[in-house]
């Protein structure tokens, strides 16, 4: 590694460029999925009550207002806050025009949204033609800032906070009171997008959700974590999302084993003589191993520590665009021991020639 440093910088690149892609293939993956239901994501203390036929929070199907009432009478339940999602279509004063989701919840509690709040205050939604919209969606909103007007279906609305990071997979969030969520929309009083349910802390989530489902027909319970997750499934289960992540992946995983493979077998076929000797003085295949496995255990922790830089940096930049994800601990755990195995899994081309050297043939000729 010390001797011969062109091979040694050589394999640490295949390494780092390897590992880098993967870390931030992942991480766009993690944004995505966050984004696909992200509306759970930031509401999955309740239970959520949706259209039967429903198991993507991006595609809600009306339902009656009665079905708030008759979940009131199940036991366990013991607030329904009913959540309205409409469709709108924004004309800014330059001329520019964007699509947004409204999404409509109910005072004092605003269950559904908004989140992550950084300027204004939730009650200041209860303000005449008040939207809150997000800080990393100005520009598709025509670069309007907090207090600037501007039309949604033909309906005069201003920014009055808002929220950071929060992030969609259908278009861009807003958020406002249910009653303006309906009339911005089109959205009879009748009709809502969605229930969100507190239930009595006397009863399991799994109970209340067994009761409302064997007792109310047309509609289906959910719990967060659970409807979080059906959501995710159906947007990656019908779109080429994870085949197209997967596959870069893959190619990244295969590209860096190719890389560091070919780089230390021309080094092990380099110090062929060297190793010829080894064996020829008594060193054991074993021993020969060890050497070449400790040199790419090596590689894969100085690649690690400088991929992982390398990706928290891209992480950082991106960020600042609104992009933001963060990798779990398995993630990173996960990180590590790809690269380990990139590092191990490329050695064993020079672990194989070496083994089947005979001491003999390098003192031939």
């Amino acid at each position: 590694m010390v001797y011969d440093k062109p091979k040694s910088i050589g394999a640490l690149a295949g390494i780092i460029i390897s590992s880098f892609l993967i870390g931030q293939q992942v991480g766009i993956f993690i944004f995505l999925t966050n984004a696909m239901a992200s509306l759970v994501q930031n509401n999955n203390q309740y239970i959520w009550v949706v259209d039967e036929t429903t198991t993507n929070v991006n595609a809600l199907s009306p339902l009656d207002m009665r079905i708030g009432r008759e979940l009131e009478s199940i036991p366990g339940v013991a607030k329904v806050h009913p959540l309205v999602i409409a469709a709108g279509s924004a004309r800014f004063e330059n001329g520019k025009s964007s699509g947004m989701v409204l999404i409509g919840a109910q005072y004092p509690d605003f269950a559904g949204g908004p989140w992550n709040v950084t300027e204004g205050k939730k009650e200041d939604l209860l303000q005449e033609g008040a939207i809150f919209t997000d800080f990393f969606d100005r520009k598709a909103l025509g670069g309007a800032e907090i207090g600037d007007y501007f039309e949604v279906n033909g309906q005069k609305v201003f920014i009055a906070g808002n929220t950071r990071g929060v992030r969609s997979f259908s278009g861009v969030y807003s958020f406002t009171t249910i009653e303006r969520a309906r009339s911005l929309g089109n959205v009879p009083n009748t009709r809502a997008s969605a229930f969100l349910i507190d239930w009595d802390p006397a009863y399991t989530q799994d109970t209340v959700i067994k009761m409302i489902n064997a007792n109310i027909k047309g509609i289906r319970a959910w719990g967060g974590d659970q409807f979080r997750a059906e959501s995710v499934a159906t947007v990656l289960g019908s779109s080429g999302i994870a085949l197209s992540f997967g596959t870069l992946v893959i190619f990244a995983l295969i590209s860096g084993l190719v890389i560091i493979g070919l780089t230390l077998y021309s080094a092990a076929i380099d110090r062929i003589r060297d190793y010829g000797t080894l064996k020829a003085i008594g060193a054991t295949n074993g021993y020969i191993r060890g050497l070449i496995l400790t040199q790419a255990t090596l590689f894969a922790i100085i690649g690690f520590i400088i991929s992982t830089f390398l990706v928290e940096g891209f992480r950082s930049g991106v960020a600042s665009a609104g992009t933001i994800f963060n990798f779990p601990p398995v993630v990173r755990l996960s990180f590590f021991l790809i690269t380990f195995f990139i590092s191990i899994g490329g050695s064993l081309f020079a672990i194989r020639r070496i083994t089947r050297l005979e001491p003999a043939q390098v003192f031939r000729g």
